[in-house]
């Protein structure tokens, strides 16, 4: 396979990469939070019904989609001393936490007012999180022109991301229980999980002033460009590549938030043991940080479309395989996770990868670059996963008859195996489907990264 060489110029030292992935360590305090235990949160510790907790759920993220692409226009237009995209980790990073805390925490209110605390406080969080989120994503686009250093740099954020995974998947439950001793059950939980985020908040904090610190950009648009958001738009319309990545990171988010949304529900109302919800995450996780430090080494051996492709499809198909197993047989339900787990979390970092590609591309067609608006793909799928993902799991548990914090029924039981199993494997193979669509293979980057950096070289 053809590879451009990296100069001396493109490298980016390690101390940066670790900088980088700080902020994804950051972000994954809240991602990792809404994505693993925000549902629990609101059906068995707020108390608001599956049913309407899903309709919030998908009401307030496509909201906050909307408006993913203002924010990546409004970015590329900024102009500071320290850049583009590095200032938001700046000034974004207290609005995150006081929001993260606010999600988290339940007010004396009736049904109906809760609800309406959770649409509000949902929203909020979510617009910070578009804030801080979309100009750090962008920020990889332009921390160095070669597509395979990019394509670490994703793999350090990816392996950085998931010990903020590690962290929150085994420290929440352990906190909620201590910062709620002494109490009520319900009320413990209440105040257990709000004092978890504000202490997420404090270390996310200081990670995302980390990143800001520690981090360049390198990638300038041509001195002679004039983006105008007309032709940004228009540029995006027909940018193909950008639109396929959009459908793949769609299908991929679904995957993920069904499969994880389901996983303190499987153990508490099937399995018969919540207390094992940490371990069987914790020991996930730790083979999703052994599988993508090899998202590097798979994308030079492979081509990063034939890795996505057989990762996800092969995870999918394990996940599949996971519904026939008895909840009895726990050592081969736990293997079985761990081996899904490895197989797809090189997935994510060869799926920025791609997003940072479509901003080549879109440089390389155009002559302009929008990389904030690009990267707001990256974002819209995210939240629309999340917002599809998130809906579906509350939806599937009220139709087949889940009531919170009492035995469920043999139909209840079964939806909440559909929501760990063949539900999100059925996004999985959509995700590998939709990557045979995306048409920017190595052998054209290779080519696409020749030429600009020849466009970009300033005339004597």
């Amino acid at each position: 396979m053809s590879t451009i060489a990296t100069t001396a110029s493109d490298r980016i030292a390690f101390r940066e990469k670790v900088a980088y992935g700080l902020g994804d360590t950051a972000s994954n305090f809240y991602f990792q939070m809404f994505m693993n235990f925000l549902l629990f949160f609101y059906t068995d510790v707020f108390g608001i019904g599956a049913a309407a907790a899903g309709t919030m759920l998908v009401i307030a993220r496509f909201w906050d989609t909307g408006i993913d692409p203002v924010m990546g226009v409004i970015a590329d237009r900024t102009r500071t001393r320290w850049g583009r995209f590095r200032p938001y980790l700046l000034w974004g990073c207290l609005p995150m936490a006081v929001t993260g805390v606010a999600t988290f925490t339940t007010p004396h209110l009736d049904a109906g007012g809760k609800l309406i605390y959770a649409y509000v406080s949902y929203t909020l969080v979510m617009m910070a999180y578009t804030f801080i989120n979309i100009p750090y994503s962008a920020l990889m686009g332009v921390i160095s022109p070669n597509s395979l250093e990019r394509t670490s740099v994703s793999a350090y954020r990816f392996v950085l991301s998931y010990g903020g995974l590690f962290v929150v998947q085994a420290a929440t439950l352990p906190l909620v229980g201590y910062f709620g001793r002494g109490m009520a059950k319900q009320a413990g939980d209440q105040h257990g999980f709000q004092m978890v985020m504000v202490i997420y908040g404090i270390v996310g904090t200081v990670l995302f002033l980390i990143t800001f610190a520690g981090t360049r950009e390198r990638v300038q648009p041509a001195k002679d460009e004039s983006n105008t958001l007309k032709n940004d738009l228009k540029d995006l319309m027909h940018n193909r590549p950008w639109i396929m990545v959009c459908f793949i990171g769609v299908f991929a988010l679904c995957h993920i938030a069904v499969r994880m949304g389901a996983i303190l529900y499987y153990f508490k109302y099937y399995a018969g043991n919540v207390e094992m919800a940490t371990l069987f995450m914790l020991l996930g996780t730790i083979g999703v940080i052994l599988g993508t430090s090899t998202a590097a080494t798979l994308s030079k051996w492979f081509g990063k479309r034939r890795a996505y492709m057989g990762l996800m499809t092969v995870a999918s198909a394990l996940c599949v395989a996971l519904y026939f197993v008895p909840k009895d047989q726990i050592v081969l339900i736990f293997a079985i996770w761990i081996v899904i787990s490895m197989l797809f979390a090189p997935t994510s970092p060869l799926l920025w990868a791609f997003y940072a590609d479509t901003a080549d591309y879109s440089e390389w067609k155009t002559g302009r670059r929008a990389t904030g608006l690009v990267f707001s793909a990256a974002s819209f799928s995210q939240k629309l996963g999340w917002a599809v993902g998130g809906a579906m799991g509350g939806w599937i548990l009220a139709w087949f008859g889940f009531h919170p914090n009492v035995a469920q029924s043999v139909g209840a039981q079964n939806g909440i195996r559909l929501m760990l199993t063949i539900i999100p494997a059925g996004f999985g193979f959509l995700s590998a489907l939709a990557v045979k669509f995306y048409s920017l293979g190595d052998d054209v980057m290779v080519k696409i990264e020749q030429d600009l950096k020849a466009r970009r070289v300033e005339p004597a």
